[in-house]
């Protein structure tokens, strides 16, 4: 009718990524070198892979979405992030 429904096309570049934190409060950046607490990824690499933030382990190369890594209660990250 006047196709005030009308559905956009998304192609993903009107998506901003959020903010992360670890379990301490402490901001995450890529780049930054992380001890993860879920999937076995022991210590992580923040990466931006396609728009989205991963965690790769340095020490099985496994890629985990940042969105597996939210915790429910504090939606906080289940990581901590290592000091150099």
């Amino acid at each position: 009718m006047f196709n005030l429904f009308k559905k956009r096309p998304d192609n993903g570049k009107n998506l901003s990524l959020p903010e992360l934190f670890d379990l301490n409060d402490k901001q995450l950046q890529v780049g930054d070198k992380v001890e993860s607490l879920r999937y076995e990824l022991g210590k992580s690499e923040l990466i931006l892979e396609g728009g989205q933030y991963y965690y790769q382990s340095l020490e099985t190369g496994k890629k985990v979405i940042w969105l597996k890594m939210v915790d429910a209660i504090t939606e906080k990250q289940k990581v901590k992030k290592l000091e150099e």
